[in-house]
């Protein structure tokens, strides 16, 4: 019986050593940060340097602990490494760590109120509300990320006009519809920016607070 127990005990102990070889690699804010962009498509070091306001050794650094634990994974493409998500899955757990974390720590809630209260000029449409504009026609739906994460995927119907492009072409968008804009989830203030100076200049805009994950989901 000793032996049993024994070699049950050996095998918790390298089941949970292995558990928390992953959990040690979300304990850091950065590597989450940078599990949230991967979620949205691969990326260069160099770009997630410069999104993240790091420099390369740093990122590089964290990235190295995101492959070896098996959550990360990349590949060589000319002269550059591009960053991508293991698996599906990972996207799965980084949500169910959001959605554990706003649940349990009234200091985010108390972030996402703040983030609230600064666009409360903006109207926010859910992703029903959405759905039904978009089935009827009475809505242009617009992806303000980066170009490249458009391409990685987005929302069916949606049209790529990132933030940093959407002063010059604004004026391609007509005046007699309603806009919607989505980014990269309930945290991004990228479709709160997008709205606010769409309506500054004449439209009827709004945010969508939801992301492509979500619409998958949905």
């Amino acid at each position: 019986m000793e032996h049993i127990e024994a070699g049950s005990r050996a095998f918790k102990d390298s089941l949970y050593q292995h558990i928390a070889k992953v959990g040690k690699s979300l304990s850091s804010d950065k590597r989450l940060e940078l599990l949230h962009l991967l979620s949205q498509g691969p990326k260069s070091v160099e770009h997630l340097a410069a999104t993240t306001g790091s420099g390369l050794a740093n990122i590089s650094k964290h990235l190295q602990v995101l492959v070896e634990s098996r959550l990360v994974k990349n590949r060589k493409q000319g002269t550059y490494i591009y960053y991508e998500l293991a698996s599906p899955v990972i996207a799965e757990l980084l949500h169910a760590l959001w959605h554990v974390a706003e649940s349990q720590s009234a200091d985010i809630r108390t972030l996402k109120e703040s983030l609230s209260d600064q666009f409360q000029d903006v109207q926010t449409l859910d992703l029903n509300e959405l759905k039904e504009k978009m089935n009827n026609g009475s809505v242009i739906l617009i992806d303000v990320r980066p170009k490249e994460e458009f391409e990685a995927a987005h929302i069916p119907g949606a049209i790529s006009i990132p933030l940093s492009d959407l002063e010059d072409i604004m004026s391609t968008l007509p005046l007699n519809i309603h806009i919607a804009a989505y980014c990269r989830g309930p945290y991004c203030v990228y479709a709160a920016q997008a709205a606010r100076y769409l309506n500054e200049h004449g439209y009827q805009a709004f945010r969508v607070e939801e992301g492509v994950y979500e619409w998958q989901q949905g």
